[in-house]
């Protein structure tokens, strides 16, 4: 199977989040859900609840042209802090973008460490210098 590509209309969709994450002290889960009984007594694990605008994000960053099928987490995760990023190849790109989307499913509040952390402003950065070695 052939991977879709990544074109600069897919790169536009996410670089329009970029002046909404980029803003100091931003704050990107707007409350917490769970952690109250059920009505079978059991208690729900607490989890973030973000905003529209980061569940927009990721939602866009998981899609096929965006997610690295053979990614390594442990290895995907080295690659996630600015100095890296800010050299980093379209492919490599992919790479963190797909480790950034699926620790949530690991691990509630990853989206938010992303996001606080700068890394998906970096990524987000290098994406728009990266635009333009894209094929139209």
């Amino acid at each position: 199977m052939e991977a879709e590509p990544i074109t600069k209309t897919k790169i536009d969709e996410l670089l329009q989040f970029l002046p909404l994450f980029d803003t100091p002290d931003r704050a990107f889960i707007e409350s917490w859900g769970g952690g109250q009984p059920t009505g079978s007594g059991a208690i729900e694990m607490p989890y973030p609840v973000y905003p529209d605008d980061a569940r927009r994000f990721f939602e866009l960053a998981a899609q096929p042209c965006w997610s690295d099928y053979d990614y390594k987490p442990s290895e995907a995760g080295d690659l996630a802090h600015e100095a890296f990023i800010r050299q980093a190849t379209l492919d490599e790109i992919k790479t963190i973008l797909t480790y950034c989307v699926r620790g949530e499913r690991f691990s509630d509040g990853h989206w938010d460490s992303m996001l606080a952390s700068g890394i998906i402003v970096a990524i987000l950065k290098r994406l728009k210098h990266l635009r333009d070695e894209v094929p139209s």
